[in-house]
């Protein structure tokens, strides 16, 4: 069953045995959030999270484009030709990434501008071009971006619809940390562990899933890994 953040705070309060009024409860209840989402998309690389922006152009004359900063992770970047187009009536031309080093080596030379071919990053955002752009290219950005933390204002959001166990499991380790049961002296020492071993099993299964989404399980394919068949798709 799906959590919603109504559902998820009651679970919640319910395993840690607390008041669903308890302040403090209340007051640490956005830090659980945080630690599970984030912890969630840092250890799956989930399909969901991958968007496109194409609202940014390239300056001509200039190496440097700034990338959208909503981006986590830019994973392509497609130039758009002609200069007149949409990402969604021109051709998408492909950067291919490669080292800061090469780029200052093969295009090092600013006034020597066409279409880029290639791309750098130099930092989240900043991003440096071979050759030097001629023209004020449309730009489509792929990359991942963080869902919207669940709240009283966002009743759901993919993490808690589609991995509500993994969620739970993820909040309720801070939250043992937060009630100090993470040590040997702590009344119920074995509860923080006891919960990230429950979060690493259910990491397993929800990896394996993830790479069936994207065509990355046995020999490329979307099917559940088999160690009966053979030979392996």
């Amino acid at each position: 069953m799906s959590l919603t953040y109504t559902t998820f705070v009651s679970s919640l309060a319910n395993e840690m045995a607390v008041s669903l009024t308890d302040p403090n409860f209340v007051a640490m209840l956005p830090n659980f959030i945080d630690y599970t989402e984030l912890r969630i998309q840092r250890d799956l690389d989930l399909l969901n999270t991958v968007t496109s922006d194409a609202t940014t152009v390239l300056t001509a004359g200039s190496r440097t484009y700034s990338a959208p900063n909503a981006f986590v992770v830019i994973q392509q970047l497609n130039v758009i030709t002609p200069v007149s187009a949409t990402v969604s009536t021109g051709t998408k031309n492909a950067l291919t990434p490669v080292t800061k080093e090469f780029l200052d080596t093969v295009y090092g030379n600013a006034t020597i501008q066409a279409l880029p071919q290639y791309f750098a990053m130099v930092d989240n955002w900043t991003i440096s071009l071979g050759p030097v752009p001629d023209q004020a290219y449309p730009v489509e950005v792929v990359g991942t971006q963080r869902a919207i933390p669940l709240s009283a204002t966002n009743a759901s959001n993919y993490l808690s619809t589609y991995l509500p166990d993994l969620y739970l499991a993820g909040a309720m380790v801070s939250a043992s940390g937060w009630m100090r049961n993470y040590g040997s002296q702590a009344d119920t020492p074995q509860m923080a562990q006891s919960w990230e071993n429950q979060y690493e099993t259910l990491l397993k299964s929800a990896t394996v899933e993830e790479f069936r989404k994207k065509f990355q399980s046995s020999a490329w394919s979307s099917m559940s890994p088999t160690v009966i068949a053979t030979p392996s798709r």
